[in-house]
């Protein structure tokens, strides 16, 4: 998995030694030698993860992060402290900023590797979620994402899984303050007790007599009800490989024995306030989608969602120097079908496209009901020979068979034309469809049936 990386640092051997060593992961690196340098990146929405160091001059790097973590815009991006400090009263100061982890100086490859990689599939997951709530938010239903930046990340419900007096009782006694925490010594009995409870995160022991902890985290990660439980592990010392193991496996964060105290209420906090933000995502795409941006006919998206996500899938598009192909189908004499068989027909064939043409498009196209008898599809990172392709076998999949209506007691043929231009560069959606708009009227006149491509 790639993501891009801002690697933020003063001192140019630093920044040369992280920057080769991501490039031979083949991440994208990006680096800025200062704060405000950092921080004018992240505003322009480049980055996937930052490498901060902190000692800088000026604006030190925890003011990086509290400005990161504070702005709507960047407040979403993990934040990895790379500092030469070690002490927790130091790793504390870097939490309550803001920041997701840790990495001390001289960095340990592996453990840059494995913990970018974290964070990089943690990033993708949030980044499809918040895409889908800003959307939201500009169709007037609530921000979630303002609504979840001032989380405190108190008042969670935490199963502790643990078999070690020493270790379980003592964070017990630093969480219970705030949380409901409980304890479940049994590994199998905190399956059974996860998927029935509503739990906001796992804190996993490596050290479990019996029984391996990263499996643990590996099924708690591969049930639904638990798919998306922050996991924590606590491991000795010597656990180093299984730790990066357990981060690799998707658990999201970890403390070393002895456990600061300060510290693992610090990283609860983080990972309290991670769940909640992903959770009112989730929530706020759930009654989206049903409210706002779904053809309630053809259970396609509509036009609203096609013209509130356009521009930007444009914009994003031209940015990165990725072609856009534009498909608009108009299903051919279709006020004929509603004149002679009516419009309860009409609906049933308009169903009956919708489904014909989602099991033509490809997964990562969208297809919408633009309005009426035109449907609209989007292809990212398609030139228009491409996409004059699949346009074809849409067309044939239209014409190949009869639409059946009335419980298959009649048969109406249909046909459908289209109309095709690709972005060529251009990031403005008005001049796209009205040259496929161009395109479709002369496979109109030139006696429909036929897919028309808009000259370049």
């Amino acid at each position: 998995m790639t993501a891009r990386i801002l690697v933020v640092d003063d001192l140019l051997p630093n920044i040369k030694l992280l920057e080769a060593r991501l490039n031979a992961e083949y991440f994208d690196v990006l680096t800025a030698t200062n704060g405000p340098e950092a921080l004018a990146i992240c505003g322009q929405g480049l980055v996937d993860i930052v490498l901060l160091d902190v000692m800088m001059p000026g604006m030190d790097g925890f003011e990086v992060c509290r400005r990161l973590k504070a702005d709507m815009a960047t407040a979403h991006i993990p934040v990895v402290m790379v500092t030469a400090l070690d002490q927790p009263s130091d790793r504390v100061k870097g939490l309550d900023a803001g920041a997701d982890d840790f990495l001390t100086k001289p960095v340990d490859e592996i453990a840059l590797i494995a913990r970018v990689r974290s964070l990089a599939r943690l990033k993708v997951v949030l980044d499809e979620l918040r895409a889908r709530a800003t959307t939201s938010a500009m169709l007037g239903l609530p921000d979630p994402i303002a609504h979840v930046l001032n989380e405190m990340g108190e008042g969670g419900n935490i199963l502790v899984i643990d078999d070690r007096d020493s270790s379980s009782e003592r964070i017990l006694a630093a969480l219970s303050g705030t949380h409901k925490v409980s304890l479940e010594r049994a590994p199998q009995e905190a399956l059974f007790r996860g998927a029935e409870g509503d739990w906001d995160l796992f804190i996993v022991s490596l050290g479990l007599k019996n029984y391996d902890g990263l499996r643990l985290c590996s099924q708690v990660r591969s049930l639904e009800r638990t798919r998306h439980l922050p996991l924590l592990m606590i491991s000795d010392i010597e656990d180093r490989s299984r730790v990066l193991r357990g981060l690799d496996l998707g658990v999201n964060d970890y403390l070393v024995r002895p456990i600061d105290r300060n510290e693992l209420i610090a990283r609860v906090r983080t990972q309290m306030r991670r769940k909640r933000y992903a959770d009112a995502l989730r929530h706020s795409l759930q009654a989206s989608i049903e409210m706002a941006v779904v053809d309630p006919l053809t259970g396609l998206n509509n036009r609203r969602y096609l013209e509130s996500h356009l521009a930007s899938l444009l914009q994003h598009a031209a940015g990165r120097g990725q072609p856009v192909s534009f498909m608009i189908l108009d299903i051919d004499h279709f006020k004929s079908v509603n004149d002679t068989w009516g419009h309860a027909a009409g609906d049933e064939v308009l169903k009956g496209f919708a489904g014909r043409c989602k099991r033509v498009v490809r997964q990562i196209d969208l297809l919408c009901r633009f309005g009426g008898e035109e449907f609209v599809v989007v292809m990212p990172d398609t030139p228009i020979a491409t996409a004059a392709i699949i346009a074809e076998r849409l067309r044939a999949a239209i014409q190949g068979e009869p639409f059946n209506i009335g419980d298959g007691q009649q048969a109406i043929p249909i046909t459908v034309s289209v109309g095709l231009a690709e972005t060529g560069g251009s990031a403005d959606p008005d001049m796209l469809f009205r040259r496929a708009d161009r395109a479709l009227y002369r496979s109109k006149s030139s006696g429909r049936n036929r897919v028309t491509s808009a000259a370049a």
